[in-house]
């Protein structure tokens, strides 16, 4: 057999989170378990029907069947630029600052080719989501880790970054509400990233998935604010500060940043792969010429669907919202009666949760034996990251009777 030499670049992909889980699912389900899955962040909610239906008439378009070029994305571009404006107040040019892509993760895992020069560092959250550190790898370049730890309110602290490796360094990543964390940054937080990172010439990223996904009462109160606007005629505009600020809220120049956003999450789109990035005219042609030479664009139908999804009525991005409240309220109760107490957490469709003695240090194991023994697949803290260790995820991807089940198996586990 032929001895194939790979790429070094290849070693540290080797381990990731959701292959690692998979594979002890895989165990579980051959054992006979019935799996409760809350491992991957996969929304099990349908996107909405306006939606399907834009689809579903472009597969009769003949038209629609070829290659679609990046002209033919402007329809697209235009109908997310007026959606970012709606959403933060900020103006948006179609032609040269949105960039389609297929979801967020493509742009987040693709933007350092265009970024960093074999050896560059970039700084990354830690934890964080397993692609920003892939699109690193992929491009030979090296990773410094920002911590995140509670104390801080899962926010890195700039000032503890080396010299060193500041001068080695050409891009910051950031994502707020965080995955795995479930943490939210305040605008003041993004104005002091912005400034750290036009001071030290870095590129600034934002990967911004769950700019929906938002819980509590000034959510709330934002909400009713947006609708005595709407009443008063007046339009959307929220440049003020926000539970979920958009990075170029404290960079409206755009001059050192990009933003990624995903209809995944808000629109249930998941498996159609479509996100889009906003952001700095440089940076987003830049992306434009890696992607060139990696794929065209997505099925024209898909695109049509989006648009559908950013211009239509949005009553189901606030169900979705909804319907993950109730599920965060239901897990929560659930786990405090067995006497797991985890905070609650104001966004995102996830709970990081401390594990308890004897597991404060292997949530590898924790998890692997969790699903062995009872089914219940979690995704442990180390893989999202070093400063992870001695915490879980959970995914709420089930309704809230499936969820206090599983919390009753482990319960039984735990004790």
């Amino acid at each position: 057999m032929t001895n194939i030499q790979f790429a070094k670049r290849l070693q540290p992909l080797k381990s990731n989170v959701f292959a690692d889980m998979d594979r002890a699912k895989a165990v579980a389900l051959a054992a006979g378990r019935e799996v409760i899955d809350l491992s991957l962040g996969s929304s099990d909610l349908p996107a909405e029907a306006h939606v399907i239906e834009a689809i579903a008439q472009s597969l009769h378009d003949r038209s629609t069947h070829g290659y679609l070029l990046f002209n033919g994305t402007l329809g697209f571009r235009e109908a997310a630029a007026n959606w970012y404006e709606q959403k933060f107040g900020i103006k948006v040019d179609p032609q040269t600052e949105v960039l389609p892509l297929i979801g967020s993760q493509e742009g987040t895992a693709h933007l350092p080719l265009a970024i960093l020069n074999p050896g560059d560092f970039a700084l990354l959250l830690d934890p964080g989501y397993p692609s920003h550190a892939g699109g690193v790898y992929l491009a030979s370049g090296q990773i410094y880790p920002m911590p995140l730890l509670a104390e801080n309110g899962f926010l890195p602290v700039f000032a503890d970054i080396p010299a060193p490796v500041l001068a080695q360094s050409r891009m910051m990543v950031l994502s707020y509400p965080h995955n795995p964390t479930a943490a939210i940054a305040p605008l003041s937080f993004f104005q002091e990233a912005v400034t750290f990172c036009q001071q030290h010439n870095l590129v600034l990223v934002h990967d911004f998935p769950y700019v929906d996904l938002v819980f509590g009462e000034t959510g709330e109160q934002r909400s009713r604010g947006a609708e005595e606007q709407r009443s008063r005629g007046e339009s959307l505009m929220l440049n003020a500060p926000s539970l979920v600020p958009s990075i170029l809220q404290a960079d409206p120049e755009k001059s050192v940043s990009i933003e990624f956003f995903t209809l995944s999450k808000s629109y249930n789109m998941g498996g159609f792969r479509i996100g889009y990035a906003i952001g700095n005219a440089q940076l987003i042609n830049a992306l434009r010429q890696v992607k060139a030479a990696v794929d065209f664009n997505q099925y024209r139908g898909i695109l049509n669907g989006a648009i559908a999804a950013l211009t239509g009525p949005q009553a189901g991005v606030k169900s979705s919202v909804t319907t993950f409240q109730e599920r965060r309220d239901a897990f929560i109760s659930a786990l405090h009666r067995i006497g797991w107490n985890v905070p609650t957490p104001q966004a995102t469709m996830y709970i990081w949760a401390k594990l308890p003695s004897p597991w404060s240090e292997n949530s590898v194991e924790f998890c692997t034996q969790l699903v062995k023994q009872t089914g219940v697949a979690v995704s442990p803290g180390a893989g999202f990251g070093k400063s992870g260790e001695g915490y879980v995820r959970f995914a709420l991807v089930h309704e809230p009777p499936l969820l206090e089940i599983a919390v009753e198996r482990m319960a039984e586990f735990l004790h």
